[in-house]
């Protein structure tokens, strides 16, 4: 069975992901395409490099245009999604890439973004215990924030396992400039950004920090906090989350080894690598892959959680499209690749 998929926000960056996936999915027919700005335009002037729908035009984001799709990815600003989708109606798939759905609790979400709160729906983050049943039929999926997602999965297993302190969680991600969005920004303009690396919303005011707080604390019963610095640096595409936790007594780099091997030995898209080799941006380029190395500072008395994602394919339009085959009863890695691109 082919199933009709609309893009919303096809110009952006997530938006040309999602479709650059959608080419390699066999299960799929691309329906309509949707902008803001860009109504009318086609779609090579905006995304050159997806040549099999360069010469298709852009329409405007309205329900008429999008209902009738069997599913509809949103790649759209936060806090715009939430309208449209209440439009749509249950029989659609609504993949809302937006921030718009992702939190649980509305006082967090007002803080965070200044809106009201527009709901919860399942999350896109296959690898959470049990978040794969949840996702099956599913016609509604909150695709994850990208820090999120390297910094669940990095320490996931840990805090699970009762290995750290999770009260102590400090986290400092690198984050290529794609993460910040296409729209034009003087602080990401190429003079700006190249030989430079800066730090941006520090003080646990990033809108990932409860994001974060919230997935790790669905597998422990102990408090949660999150220090969480990210940083810009001088690349396209790409996350590195270095993330460090007190180890508990008794917790030796044997016993974090074996912890994440169980956890992540059977999970298609996240690899633990082979003790002494580090997880590098480079090396999942254009992936969905995840790939963490962990170890014990037996010194500093802390436990060492490294994870290498594409902040647009496993960060978000690739995790969308796991969380999509899931729903629809497809093989999880339908349209994905492990593989990354290189140099």
């Amino acid at each position: 069975m082919t199933h009709t998929v609309a893009v919303a926000g096809c110009t952006g960056y997530v938006g040309g992901e999602v479709l650059r996936l959608l080419l390699q999915h066999g299960d799929v027919e691309i329906g309509v395409l949707t902008g803001n700005s860009s109504v009318g335009d086609l779609l090579g002037a905006h995304q050159p490099h997806l040549a099999p729908l360069a010469d298709r035009r852009v329409v405007a984001t309205t329900v008429e245009n999008l209902e009738g799709h069997d599913v509809v990815f949103l790649a759209l600003p936060h806090g715009a999604s939430a309208d449209v989708a209440r439009l749509l109606g249950d029989d659609t798939l609504v993949v809302d890439a937006g921030a718009d759905h992702r939190l649980q609790d509305p006082a967090l979400w007002e803080k965070f973004y200044g809106s009201p709160h527009a709901g919860t729906w399942p999350y896109g983050l296959p690898e959470l215990p049990g978040q794969r049943d949840r996702l099956r039929g599913a016609t509604r999926i909150a695709v994850p924030g990208c820090y999120p997602t390297s910094a669940t999965l990095a320490l996931l297993p840990a805090v699970a396992a009762g290995l750290v302190d999770s009260s102590q969680l400090s986290i400092v991600a690198a984050s290529g400039t794609s993460g910040a969005g296409k729209a034009v920004k003087p602080n990401l303009i190429g003079s700006e950004v190249m030989g430079n690396a800066s730090a941006y919303g520090v003080g646990g005011v990033h809108r990932h920090t409860p994001e974060i707080i919230q997935n790790l604390s669905l597998v422990t019963t102990e408090p949660v906090n999150v220090s969480f610095t990210p940083l810009l640096v001088p690349m396209a595409r790409g996350i590195l989350a270095t993330c460090s936790a007190p180890i508990l007594d008794g917790v030796d780099n044997a016993r974090v080894r074996a912890v994440y091997e169980k956890a992540y030995g059977d999970e298609p898209f996240v690899d633990l690598l082979p003790e002494g080799i580090w997880p590098q941006t480079a090396s999942v380029l254009g992936s969905n892959r995840t790939t963490i190395q962990v170890i014990v500072d037996a010194a500093a008395g802390r436990l060492i959680a490294i994870a290498a994602i594409d902040n647009l394919t496993k960060g978000t339009a690739g995790g969308a499209i796991q969380s999509m085959n899931i729903a629809l009863g497809l093989p999880e890695g339908t349209g994905l690749s492990t593989i990354g691109v290189a140099p």
